[in-house]
């Protein structure tokens, strides 16, 4: 039986109501695939403290508040995770790609021009179910 890995996720919207996505590198999983940043919750870490940590980490920019949106299970078949997905619309910084992946700030209307990992698309039906990109209140 394979582990599951559990990941945070951030679903970041600016004040402009733009969504945050970064490009994940070609030699990890799902490589050359868009995604929602975020990374590995360690043993005994606080979800929370995990998604600011990453951030800090991948994006430079500090999350400052966020709230729960949703969990998802997914069998890669080669790897299972639990994908544990905050809103994210307070923060500070300029985000920047710290370990050199590229990033974009995008409207939700576009999203579909960018290939995302099988288990984000439920992320992504989400947003455009409940109209969380537009509704946030910033």
């Amino acid at each position: 039986m394979k582990k599951t890995v559990h990941v945070v996720v951030g679903v970041v919207i600016n004040k402009d109501k733009q969504i945050l996505i970064a490009k994940r590198p070609m030699n990890t999983h799902q490589g050359g695939l868009w995604e929602f940043p975020g990374g590995k919750v360690e043993a005994g870490e606080d979800v929370f403290d995990a998604l600011k940590r990453e951030f800090r980490e991948e994006v430079a920019i500090e999350i400052t508040m966020a709230n729960p949106l949703m969990e998802i299970n997914h069998d890669y078949g080669d790897k299972a995770v639990l994908l544990d997905i905050w809103l994210c619309n307070q923060f500070d910084g300029t985000a920047i790609g710290l370990e050199g992946q590229q990033i974009k700030w995008i409207e939700l209307a576009n999203i579909e021009q960018y290939a995302f990992p099988e288990a984000n698309k439920a992320i992504i039906l989400r947003l455009e179910e409940t109209h969380a990109v537009r509704t946030s209140n910033l």
